[in-house]
């Protein structure tokens, strides 16, 4: 086994093979670019170089840098993680020309399956049913343009190297063709350092199920079961679990034999994954091999109790796999396990990546059955150069029904505070009938967003009274533990009930704009809102849960209140409430609309406007690139062009004004 290994990485991976590194007595290596100077991965590490710049061009795509990095720390292998230079071949040839062992497969099964286009080419020539498409070198916009109308719409425009959602397009019309596959290539090329692109029918409501293999250099070759990430968003997964709800175990070893079969035609070693299109009639189609670990590996190793990471270091090591994994044909699974992401962004502004300080991160404490993989506590700051994840939440119980209430259970011990978060989205996801049930294909939440975002269908009608009551509960304790530390702690003037000579005190709490009147106190309050009236009695708010009579009835609340929020749950889910001062109550006024400003800190790629352009509502002025997206900023209404503050290369801060509109003539 190895004594010291580099991990060519940053965030929450670098920190999952760090912690199996030090499980094992492994040395670790990190290395950072200079936005992550501080960052978790660089202060769990045993040691930590330096690469280069904050852009991933500058630094973790640098497989000199970190080859370099590896030779002054002594490393004798690297861990590449997933992502960068994960399945780029001519890292793993450098790494062994270096004398260094590069943790995953050999060069050659990498430059065979690392291209979904080859891996496609190479599955069809062994019989495995591959999606008609284009797979070939010629990358010529016009013969691409050709090869699309010969294979018909709706198309998919793909990346053919990487994944994670990036590089991808569904296009339903030859006019919408050329425009996405320029905006397909320039992502591509940002995110994985090669503009190459695939075309292939794109199969209307299908299910993404894949199999985890595994080999070794003594000729083992074992599947590990399946994942089903079907519930994605532009390509994305946001939910996988194992088992999968949908496959027949006729189906499984069908899929097992198939993703086999693929692995020993390479004579793979190490982690990889092959991934399937599956129809609704349980027809299935190879859609490609990840050479490398996935994201979404802890659900396996939480139903089969086994370390994937280890089972890396230990065949990249040179030995055999388990004797236990080669005598079964199908490895049992113990239970069932969920993973959901939880990323800096906002659902509400189509899930725009966000950035910044973590103020505030509650997460679940890990427990048999609640493991959290992480790159960030709070404190730490969510950079605009790379991924916002910011924790993946795993899941495991005994049944696929008693997993989703654990994972209920976790998000609502969930809070992020700092950048916007797409923790109300999951709660949400997780309790929807579609992913209860089971039934959900990779284009649902697409098509069904609204679903998802925005005002909810059944709110609690009583949330917006707990919200006031947790809010009114935890000032008056708050005022009572301060009066408790002076030298009058009875003091009238140390109470916070509002009391007033000759009538009951009244105190107004301000919830989303929206004041609530209350009178009361010390847990018992009449509040009135703008349309109703509710009598609590009872009150009381302990170690975050608020329990109460709302007019008669009691009820139930997880609460968490802080200076300008509250947060409560209760039987339909998460709500939050902006809480405003009473003094400071002021209605938000509309935002003007004569100007495009930048939404986040980022680079312009393209500027498509100029000065005196007459444009329509709608119509795309600029195309800007952060977090590795690409995001098209467009004309709010029909303008002219007063003035353009921006140009393609440069890098600008949230909020900056890039576009003006001419005012209309009074």
């Amino acid at each position: 086994m190895f004594q010291r290994i580099l991990i060519a990485n940053r965030g929450e991976i670098a920190c999952r093979v760090i912690h199996t590194c030090r499980r094992l007595g492994i040395q670790s290596v990190a290395v950072y670019s200079e936005a992550d100077a501080n960052a978790q991965h660089v202060r769990q590490a045993d040691f930590a170089y330096p690469i280069g710049g904050s852009r991933p061009q500058d630094s973790y795509l640098r497989g000199d840098a970190i080859i370099e990095a590896a030779k002054k720390s002594g490393a004798q292998a690297i861990h590449p993680g997933y992502g960068f230079l994960s399945e780029n071949a001519d890292f793993a040839d450098a790494c062994e020309k270096a004398g260094i062992v590069f943790i995953g497969p050999s060069a050659e099964s990498m430059r065979k399956m690392g291209s979904k286009a080859g891996a496609k080419d190479l599955m069809a020539a062994h019989g495995v049913p591959v999606v008609p498409g284009y797979t070939g070198d010629d990358q010529d916009s016009a013969l691409l343009a050709r090869e699309a109308q010969r294979i018909g719409f709706p198309l998919l425009i793909k990346a053919a190297y990487g994944g994670g959602g990036k590089g991808m397009r569904i296009v339903r019309k030859i006019e919408e063709f050329a425009a996405n596959l320029e905006s397909c290539q320039r992502e591509a090329k940002n995110a994985f350092g090669r503009d190459r692109v695939l075309l292939e029918r794109y199969i209307e409501t299908p299910r993404h199920i894949e199999f985890q293999i595994f080999g070794d250099s003594h000729g083992n070759i074992v599947h590990l079961n399946e994942r089903e990430c079907s519930a994605q968003r532009r390509y994305q997964k946001v939910l996988e679990e194992t088992p999968s709800p949908f496959l027949t175990p006729e189906l499984r070893a069908k899929m097992g034999d198939a993703a086999v079969a693929a692995g020993r035609a390479l004579g793979y070693a190490n982690a990889g994954t092959v991934e399937f299109i599956v129809g609704p009639q349980g027809d299935f189609y190879f859609m490609e091999i990840n050479t490398r670990l996935q994201v979404e590996h802890p659900v396996t190793e939480m139903v089969l109790h086994l370390d994937l990471v280890e089972l890396q270091l230990r065949v990249a090591a040179g030995e055999a796999l388990p004797g236990s994994l080669i005598r079964n044909k199908s490895i049992p699974q113990d239970g069932h396990a969920i993973e959901l992401r939880l990323y800096a962004e906002d659902p509400a502004q189509n899930f725009l990546p966000g950035s910044g300080k973590l103020h505030r991160l509650r997460l679940p404490a890990p427990s048999a059955h609640v493991r959290i993989d992480s790159g960030v506590i709070e404190g730490d700051t969510v950079t605009i150069f790379y991924d916002p994840m910011i924790a993946k939440l795993i899941v495991w119980d005994r049944t696929r029904a008693d997993a989703l209430l654990r994972m209920r259970e976790a998000l609502a011990q969930c809070d992020v505070i700092g950048p916007k978060s797409n923790v109300e989205f999951l709660e949400r996801l997780i309790r929807h009938p579609a992913v209860m049930e089971g039934c959900i294909d990779t284009g649902y939440l697409d098509r069904s967003l609204e679903e998802f975002i925005g005002p909810q269908q059944h709110p609690d009608p009583l949330a917006p009274f707990a919200a006031a009551t947790a809010r009114l509960v935890h000032e008056e304790t708050r005022v009572h533990e301060a009066a408790g530390a002076t030298s009058d702690p009875h003091s009238p003037w140390a109470c916070a009930d509002a009391f007033r000579l000759g009538h009951a005190g009244k105190r107004i709490v301000v919830l989303d704009h929206a004041p609530i009147q209350a009178f009361g106190h010390a847990g018992d309050y009449t509040l009135t809102g703008a349309d109703a009236t509710c009598e609590v009695k009872g009150a009381t708010l302990h170690y975050g849960v608020l329990s109460a009579r709302f007019d008669g009835i009691a009820c139930r609340f997880g609460a968490d209140v802080s200076e300008n929020r509250v947060v409560v749950h209760g039987h339909s889910g998460r709500r939050e409430f902006a809480h405003t001062h009473p003094f400071e109550f002021t209605r938000a006024q509309d935002a003007t609309s004569d100007v495009v400003r930048a939404p986040m800190p980022g680079r312009i790629v393209v500027v498509k406007a100029k000065v005196g352009d007459t444009v329509a509502a709608g119509e795309e002025l600029l195309v800007m690139e952060a977090m590795k997206m690409e995001l098209s900023l467009k004309a709010p209404q029909e303008s002219v062009i007063a003035s353009i503050h921006a140009q393609a290369g440069e890098f600008v801060e949230a909020d900056v004004a890039l576009v003006h509109f001419e005012k209309p003539k009074s």
